[in-house]
């Protein structure tokens, strides 16, 4: 299954408020057990955080690393049934249900996944993370949907268009929502983020990055602590020589850049096909082996069968190697059929003087 893209990692901490925190000793032994666990020594965390839970049955942290650990060890029904525990311990925790939907979306149980959702953010409604994933659980949900009605009536174009237009916007290859990660002490919950300025885009230098995402449920030993190594002072060395400076590019390639993701975003909202089209390259690289044929048609039945098309982009950053431009940034897309926000990437060549589409991705 090639969709949907669902949202990369997020380092969610659980933030264990309770009243029975663990003293120092039961602190410490969940660290060990974490940098066990980050370690790759999964049998041993395991024997460890079991041992932990014999004489503490109800150690929320433990509990959390048992279920980790058990995802680690490609034993989801038995982290299921860990993480499930928890929520029936402590309730009031949204991540137990979060990680809960992850390992039920990477069965493709969808539904039980949007009900784990649901109830992480009925515990914690500002749970931001838990809003994205159900989002993304919601797309899986509606492309199923689609699919069952194009099953029963093959030529009906609405539901044709609709299906073409949640896989083209949120992205093709199948990734399981963002999964909360154990912390051996607990921080205060941050406060929602604002939403960045929209368009239009000025051509100016990119806004700094956001904060990368990570793996799924599976990369969570990178959120755990590890010992840091003792310095060491090697002897003084004649410095190496700099590498080579890659040339500087000229001022306004950005500039040419940015204006062209303008006038394609412009021909996309003035449902302009013949425009949009001419923004994509010869060589661009047509999703699924398709023809450029069958592509365009493809392309040119989504713009036009919508009443109305609203595109607006958020904070394009622009970077340059080996004589191509990547440009990254948030598209808001909306119209009488659908609306969609997604991550996305173009990768742009310079063809006869002119900035062309190469490659497109969704939700990365």
């Amino acid at each position: 299954m090639t969709f949907p893209r669902f949202s990369p990692l997020y380092h969610g901490i659980l933030a264990l408020l309770l009243t029975c925190c663990a003293g120092a000793a039961t602190a410490d032994e969940i660290a060990d057990i974490g940098k066990l666990l980050k370690g790759g020594q999964l049998e041993q965390a395991s024997q460890r955080v079991d041992a932990l839970l014999v004489s503490k049955p109800r150690d929320a942290q433990g509990q959390f690393l048992k279920g980790l650990i058990l995802t680690e060890q490609n034993k989801t029904t038995e982290a299921i049934a860990a993480f499930t525990k928890l929520t029936e311990l402590y309730p009031e925790l949204p991540e137990p249900y979060n990680n809960l939907a992850v390992l039920y979306a990477g069965l493709g149980q969808y539904e039980r996944a949007r009900q784990a959702l649901e109830m992480a953010i009925r515990t914690h409604p500002s749970y931001a993370t838990a809003h994205e994933n159900l989002g993304d659980v919601y797309a899986k949900l509606a492309s199923q949907a689609y699919d069952k009605a194009l099953q029963l009536d093959s030529n009906n174009p609405t539901a044709q268009t609709k299906l073409a237009l949640v896989r083209d916007l949120i992205g093709s290859g199948a990734r399981r929502p963002q999964a909360a990660q154990a912390s051996t002490k607990p921080p205060a919950v941050a406060s929602p983020a604002p939403a960045p300025a929209a368009t239009p885009v000025a051509p100016t230098a990119a806004a700094a990055a956001k904060d990368a995402k990570a793996a799924p449920v599976a990369a969570a030993k990178d959120a755990r602590a590890a010992t840091p190594a003792p310095a060491v002072v090697a002897p003084a060395s004649p410095a190496s020589p700099a590498p080579p400076k890659e040339p500087a590019r000229p001022a306004n390639e950005e500039v040419e850049v940015i204006a062209a993701l303008n006038a394609w975003t412009t021909a996309w909202g003035k449902q302009d096909a013949a425009a949009y089209l001419a923004a994509y390259g010869r060589d661009f690289k047509l999703p699924r082996g398709e023809s450029r044929q069958a592509w365009e048609a493809s392309r040119k039945q989504r713009i036009v069968t919508p009443k109305k098309i609203e595109i607006k982009i958020e904070n394009p950053q622009v970077t340059f190697a080996d004589g191509v431009a990547t440009v990254k940034f948030r598209q808001n897309y909306k119209s009488n059929i659908i609306s969609a926000n997604s991550a996305k990437t173009l990768v742009m060549a310079k063809n006869s003087g002119k900035w062309q589409i190469r490659e497109e991705r969704s939700g990365n």
